[in-house]
Formats: C-alpha cells, sequence, structure tokens
C-alpha cells in the first residue's frame, strides 16, 4: 500500500519459517496460486442467500433498526437486496467534515440526498449494493477487508484522526468501478459476467463485510442501517454502527477466516480495522432458513437486481463469471487470469497500439505482461496471510488514445484491480502527453445542481486544475512532455501539499480544506461528476470523463506509469492489487525487464523527463514517481531495487 513500511529482516526471516502458499516452508517465490490461495470450487447458493438475509434481518429486528440489506458475489453480481419494513426511504452523503451542509450544490456529492426529497433513485438500496460489493472486491484468499477497513485507507490522513501524516493507501479509490466505466458490467446486458459496477462506487460506510465458504470468498453483504452514508472519521475509537451489528449477524456461518482479517494486516506500522465489534444482540444460528413473512421485501433495483426472489451466485473462475485461466495465449504458462465476456471470449487480448507511428505491438504488449506477473511471483506481498506468500495483481497496457491493448490478472488478486489497473495506466499515460492541458481545458466543467437543497447551479471549471497546477509547477505543466506516474499525480491531489504537513495549502488537483471530503475531493470527481449524476437518472453510457484517453477516470495513489520508446511515449502501464508500494514496484521494474528483454527500446521514462525532476514553487520539495519497497522480493535479499533505473 502507499508507503507501506514492513520490517522487511523479520519479515524475510518469519516467512523462511511459516508454510507458502502451497506448504513446504520455503521462501521461494510462488510462481502460481496453488493450495490454500487457490480459487476452489465454491460459490453462494440462492439458499446460502436466503439464510445470510435472515441471519441480518433478525439482528435488525433485535436491534429495532430497520435496514436495507444486498448480497452481491465475488464479481458483483447482486443476489438479493432486501428492504425490512420500515427501512429508511433515502440516504444522505456525508464526508463526515461537516462540508457545506448548508448548500449541498457547493460540496460535491456531500450532503446529496439519493431517494425520497432527493434524486429519485433507490438510495438505500444503492448504498447497500456498494458496500457489499466493495467488501467483496477487496477481498481475497490471503486478506479480508470490509467497507470499515477502505474507510480507513482513502482519507486525507493515514490513519485519518492523525494529524501530520500524509494520505490513506487507496486515497481517491472510491470513484473506481463506477457506472460509466467501459471495464464494469452491466447485470441486465451482460449476465452473470463481471466485473460489475458500483452505483456509488466503492463504499466507505461500515456495514460492509465479506462472506467466505470453506475459506473462499464468496461474495460479501452490504448493510444500509438509517439515512447517513459515511465514513469513520476516527478509527480508534472503537463504536460499531448497528449497520455493522446487522451485517456481522448475516456472516453468521460464511465469516472471514479470522488469520486473514484486517485487524491482522499493518501499512505503514498501523493495525487496519476489520469491525469495531462482533456483537450480535439475536443469535444467528437460530433465524429461520427462509426470510419470515412480513419482515420486508425483496425489493427490485434497475440495473442490478429484478427483486422478487434470491439468485444464486457465480463460481470465480468459472467463464460464467467473467474472470477465468488464460488458456490460450502467451501468457498462459505465467499462470494467467482474463476477463472474458458472456460468450467466454477475452475481452482484452494483447493487441497492436491504435495511436500511429512508434505505436506498441502486441508482440511488445505480450511481453511487459509476462514480465509484470513473473516480477509479482518474486515480490513480497503486503496484504496477504500467511506471511511469505507472492503478490496478487492485475496488469494492464494501453496505448495514448486510451485503448486497452492486453488486461491480465493473478489467479487471486483483488476484483477491484479489474478497473482500477486501467484507471492508473490511462492516468499515467494521459498526464504525460502534451495534449494533457489542452484536453483538459476543453472539457465542461462539473455541475454541482440539482441534487441538494440549493437550487442554484455551482460549477467547477476543470481547467481551473490546469492553472493551479502551473502555478505550482510552472509553465508548460501537463503541455512539455513531463512524465507522470499515478504517484506523482497523487502528490498533487492531497488536499494540503506537500501531502500530510497540515496548514499547507491544498494541492493543485484538489478541493482545499476545509471544503475537502471523500464525496468532493478535486479533479478525480470533477471528472466523472457529470456523468455519474447522469447515471442516477438512468443514463448508462460508457465513458466517465468526456475524454476517451481517461474514459472511466483516474486514479492517485501508486502503480502506473507511462511507457515510452526512447524518448517517445507510448502507452501507459498499470499494476495493482496488493500494496501501492508493491504496485509500484511490480510496474516499474516489467518495463525495465521487458525492455531489455524486447531490445526494441521500450521502457520506463527517460530520467530527465520524470517529475520527480520538478520543483514545485515555494515548497523546498519534490515530486515522487517511483516509490519501491526495500528488499521485496521472496528469493533474494537485495535493497534498492528501483534504484538507477
Amino acid at each position: 500500500m502507499k508507503r507501506s513500511t514492513v520490517v522487511l529482516l523479520w519479515l524475510a526471516l518469519v516467512s523462511a519459517l511459516v508454510p507458502g502458499c502451497g506448504g513446504g516452508g520455503s521462501s521461494k517465490p510462488v510462481t502460481g496460486c496453488n493450495g490454500p490461495c487457490a480459487p476452489r470450487a465454491a460459490h453462494l447458493t440462492a439458499s446460502d442467500v436466503e439464510r445470510i438475509v435472515s441471519q441480518a434481518v433478525q439482528e435488525g429486528v433485535a436491534r429495532s433498526q430497520p435496514a436495507t440489506i444486498a448480497v452481491v458475489d465475488r464479481v458483483g453480481n447482486v443476489l438479493a437486496v432486501f428492504a425490512m419494513s420500515g427501512a429508511a426511504p433515502s440516504i444522505t452523503l456525508n464526508g463526515g467534515t461537516g462540508v457545506n451542509k448548508s448548500s449541498a450544490a457547493a460540496g460535491g456529492l456531500d450532503g446529496v440526498t439519493l431517494g425520497t426529497g432527493g434524486v429519485g433513485v433507490p438510495g438505500p438500496a444503492y448504498a447497500a449494493i456498494s458496500m457489499a460489493l466493495t467488501a467483496a472486491y477487496f477481498s481475497s484468499e490471503g486478506n479480508a477487508f470490509s467497507t470499515r477497513t477502505a474507510g480507513q485507507i482513502i482519507q486525507e490522513h493515514f490513519n485519518p484522526d492523525v494529524v501530520g501524516t500524509p494520505a490513506g493507501p487507496l486515497f481517491g479509490v472510491q470513484f473506481s468501478q463506477i457506472t460509466c466505466s467501459d471495464v464494469s458490467r452491466q447485470a441486465d446486458v451482460h449476465g452473470s459476467v463481471g466485473p460489475k459496477r458500483a452505483p456509488l462506487g466503492f463504499a466507505a460506510n461500515p456495514g460492509g463485510l465479506p462472506l467466505y465458504k470453506n475459506g473462499t470468498v464468496v461474495g460479501a453483504i452490504g448493510v444500509m442501517a438509517g439515512t447517513d452514508y459515511t465514513i469513520d472519521r476516527v478509527v480508534r475509537d472503537s463504536s460499531p454502527t448497528v449497520g455493522e451489528h446487522i451485517a456481522v449477524a448475516g456472516t453468521h456461518g460464511y465469516a472471514a477466516p479470522t488469520d486473514i482479517r484486517a485487524n491482522r494486516i499493518t501499512a505503514d506500522n498501523n493495525f487496519l480495522r476489520f469491525t469495531d465489534s462482533d456483537e450480535t444482540a439475536s443469535v444467528p444460528a437460530n433465524a429461520p432458513a427462509v426470510v419470515a413473512s412480513g419482515s420486508g421485501v425483496f425489493v427490485a433495483v434497475p440495473g442490478y437486481y429484478a427483486g422478487g426472489q434470491v439468485v444464486a451466485g457465480t463460481e470465480y473462475g468459472s467463464a460464467a463469471s467473467g474472470i477465468r485461466a488464460d488458456t490460450s495465449s502467451a501468457l498462459a504458462g505465467s499462470g494467467a487470469y482474463v476477463l472474458v465476456d458472456e460468450e467466454d471470449r477475452v475481452r482484452f487480448p494483447p493487441t497492436d497500439g491504435t495511436d500511429g507511428s512508434g505505436h506498441l505491438s502486441a508482440a511488445e504488449v505480450t511481453q511487459i505482461l509476462k514480465s509484470a506477473l513473473e516480477v509479482a511471483n518474486r515480490t513480497r506481498a503486503q496484504i496477504r496471510r500467511p506471511l511469505g506468500l507472492s503478490a496478487q495483481v492485475s496488469a494492464v497496457v494501453v496505448d495514448t488514445n486510451g485503448e486497452i491493448l492486453g488486461h491480465v490478472r493473478s489467479p487471486d488478486a483483488l476484483v477491484d484491480s479489474a478497473d482500477v489497473v486501467v484507471q492508473k495506466a490511462r492516468t499515467a499515460a494521459f498526464f504525460s502527453n502534451p495534449a494533457a492541458a489542452s484536453d483538459l481545458r476543453g472539457l465542461p466543467d462539473a455541475a454541482y445542481a440539482g441534487l441538494g437543497s440549493s437550487p442554484s447551479t455551482v460549477r467547477s471549471p476543470i481547467a481551473s486544475y490546469v492553472s493551479a497546477a502551473t502555478g505550482l509547477l510552472g509553465s508548460g505543466t501537463f503541455s512539455n512532455g513531463t512524465a507522470f506516474s499515478t504517484r506523482s499525480i497523487g502528490n498533487i491531489s492531497a488536499p494540503t501539499f506537500p501531502d500530510g504537513i497540515d496548514r499547507e495549502p491544498a494541492g493543485p488537483l484538489s478541493k482545499p480544506l476545509p471544503s475537502w471530503s471523500i464525496f468532493n475531493n478535486g479533479l478525480a470527481l470533477d471528472l466523472v461528476y457529470n456523468q455519474l449524476v447522469a447515471a442516477l437518472g438512468g443514463d448508462r453510457t460508457p465513458g466517465c470523463t468526456g475524454n476517451q484517453r481517461i474514459r472511466n477516470g483516474i486514479t492517485l495513489f501508486g502503480g502506473g506509469f507511462p511507457i515510452y520508446r526512447g524518448d517517445q511515449l507510448v502507452g501507459g502501464i498499470g499494476v495493482s492489487g496488493d500494496g501501492t508500494e508493491q504496485s509500484d514496484l511490480i510496474g516499474f521494474l516489467s518495463l525495465d525487464k521487458a525492455g531489455k528483454a524486447l531490445g526494441t527500446g521500450i521502457g520506463n521514462a527517460p530520467k530527465d523527463l520524470r517529475a520527480d525532476t520538478l520543483e514545485p514553487q515555494g515548497t523546498g520539495s519534490r515530486l515522487r514517481y517511483v516509490n519501491c519497497p526495500v528488499a521485496p522480493f521472496l528469493d533474494s535479499t537485495t535493497s534498492d531495487v528501483c534504484g538507477g533505473l
């Protein structure tokens, strides 16, 4: 994860003593995924889903708190949405910072009401689906994360209640997997094939928990109780929400293995959070197998769930899930998994670039992706248990037009990475392109209109971010060919610059404090705002920003790099699925490794073009370009592996 700190000598010793992925106790790299981390034939049956919902409903009744409950499978198919009798008909988005509550239109999405009295969409159902999908997408056979975990790692400080610390490891991730993405799928168009879109993006509201069967993640439950769709701002105060209690009851018999829960995993020497309490007011084992009559109704959610009855989940790794083993390409021998469509055709096989002379060839794309998997197989995972496992990631290559030229993943990579890697690759290629400044200036303003109590339209000009960046970084910013990684873009997207230095001005791509919140974070939201709002009105058109080069939005944390042939920009690579330092390492080294194997001039940006040569005016600092962990490999004690490249 971003700036993650691991006690590496200790880990090197422990990894030699604990069993590896397939047993054996060796510190040798895991070159595939077998044993306890291999996806096994498991899925949620209809009776499983009925049981999970029934247990959650019983807890809601015991606590006198009617709620809306959603269950999804691992790739985001919605299997049930149940509204208890008396459940709130609407939700209000609340970033927890008290931003602009008197005028929601001035605060991005902060303060917006969805449902009765606001935008006429099923707000509580959207929230519950997004919460469940978040928990499912952030969990694997090696880690179990909840929406409470997600909330901890996306705020302006990490930990959120510790001032003077940099932004969280996944700062800004809430605006990925959104409805307008060209990677995520629609239930009523693509059947069971995932990964599916999230109606409100990724969620940070406590109450989303993963579901497991025999150690395999098979989905998640999300519970929206009350009307406040928010975030935990004080993570060290263990104050569980009612929604979390209800979700805990729902997971009875399907709970995440204790040893892989977030509270057993560290980042920057901070233990992550999973739940604040596992207590229940009911006895889940005594819940009826079928939801009690009169307790509520299975509600239809257009575009996500037909209503009326529960649906069985798909088996992850099967063609029906949209993610399966690669059996035919040159990457098959690397243990690659691929995304497939409803006809079981690979969606993004290695292909030639579309951007003219000097473009990436299919053979070059294949080698870059192969190198990424090879580096990942050697790299010590940050977020997986037991210790000593290799990183599991997704990797993608795009051209300068933003076209996806190839997309692969490790067998047990987080599902969230499928969309995020594309954002990363496009972000790096876009901002490194001399056309970026003019492209941004040509985009329409984000129109904060009609979503809250204010009848006026407040506009947030995209062009203003270019002006702010130029003021900090000098003339020619985003037009002079400087190579930006996603880590560089993240540096200037935090609400203070330098990141984490309180009382300093905002980064040029961020909203300033105290206006900043997770629902009003600056360019990342404003780029997708208009289409995100249009989707709430039923517009499902792919393309989030109005610019094809960044059509599914941008990412603000490490793992994305531009690709060059000599000094010519030809595309971008994105890597995601483990810690962000691991993503940086794998993306950066795979370009170097592939370039040496190919001999065609492909590789990382020339050193004198990289954003870490920039000295922001008046700050006495430089941007970051790549941040690799010390001694990252399972088969070597070599340190500073990115130095000099």
